[in-house]
């Protein structure tokens, strides 16, 4: 049963709105954490390769010489 972000009110299953003060329910977040990580994992990965690249890439002469 979701919960109100604001009164705290249990509400029944697929609810839009809060029953006792009207506000807005939170989405149903079914496997929201689970994405969420795949996509910070996915993130990490492609500044892991931009850095290399870089790293490659980049002149490495001195910049005072």
């Amino acid at each position: 049963m979701p919960k109100c972000l604001y009164c705290q009110e249990e509400n029944p299953p697929y609810q839009a709105d809060c029953l006792n003060c009207g506000m807005p329910l939170p989405a149903r977040a079914d496997g929201a954490g689970e994405r969420r990580q795949r996509r910070f994992l996915w993130f990490c990965i492609a500044l892991t390769i931009f850095c290399a690249v870089m790293i490659v890439w980049l002149p490495r002469g001195s910049i005072f010489g």
